[in-house]
């Protein structure tokens, strides 16, 4: 069950959207906006948003500085990601990086999984348990944009970001 604090964090995800992309204003990082406007459009999410168990590659972007250490637009590299069949739910895990996402997906509506999570940093090899850490604690939505592409959207991440979008797409 998500925690009160990201009960909150998944109802406000819309204004974390325009937020973010309210602080971005630098003419390279509109450019890369401009360059993939299925990614960053708030409203894209279509049918069957469920992850297929297999092999992703996954890019983070974080949206709207949040304090003074990031840009309003920093794009990371592709990495490599996995989804795994659990029963009724879906894990998801970012394989390598400083940060890694690692978490479980639940069904929420056709357009939409919930994902509950936690932070994996630097050189740690096990994940804290959800709920454990507030600051590690990670709660998004996952969508289906495209035929065989997906984003995982964490609104009001802790550290350096409004809000993170990761893009999903199959390794192969």
């Amino acid at each position: 069950m998500a925690t009160a604090a990201d009960r909150v964090r998944l109802r406000g995800w819309r204004q974390a959207w325009v937020d973010a992309l309210a602080k971005i204003t630098a003419p390279d990082e509109l450019a890369v906006l401009r360059a993939d406007p299925l990614l960053f459009d708030p409203d894209r999410a279509l049918p069957t948003a469920k992850l297929e168990p297999g092999p992703y590659r996954c890019r983070v972007f974080k949206l709207g500085a949040n304090g003074t250490a990031m840009r309003n637009l920093t794009t990371y590299p592709t990495v490599d990601c996995v989804a795994k069949d659990e029963g009724d739910v879906t894990s998801l895990y970012k394989v390598s990086g400083a940060q890694r996402p690692v978490g479980l997906v639940f069904p929420d509506s056709d357009s939409r999984g919930v994902f509950l999570g936690t932070m994996v940093l630097g050189d740690e090899t096990k994940p804290l348990k959800y709920g454990q850490d507030t600051d590690r604690d990670l709660a998004g939505y996952i969508e289906r944009i495209g035929p065989r592409r997906w984003r995982l959207v964490l609104p009001q991440p802790r550290f350096e970001s409004l809000l993170d979008v990761v893009e999903i797409v199959p390794k192969s």
